[in-house]
């Protein structure tokens, strides 16, 4: 489905645990997130570093959606 949205025209993150898996459906800008049952956040984190957690991993995904790809890239940093 991102492959599609993208070739509409509006540029698509993919976040995901797993990025081999966005690799294989063709994601362009692909986020790695946390883990399976909880990709953007972790239960064991207090509530304020559990929020600086999920705020990093937005502006992450802000960044790769403002950033033009060419081709497959993941955004670790």
């Amino acid at each position: 489905m991102v492959k599609e949205i993208e070739r509409a025209g509006l540029p698509v993150v993919h976040m995901c645990t797993v990025t081999p898996i966005s690799m294989t459906v063709g994601a362009n800008r692909i986020v790695p997130t946390i883990a399976i049952p909880h990709p953007l956040g972790d239960p064991k984190l207090d509530k304020e570093e559990e929020y600086k957690l999920r705020k990093g991993l937005v502006e992450k995904a802000l960044k790769a959606l403002t950033t033009e790809v060419d081709g497959q890239t993941v955004f670790e940093d």
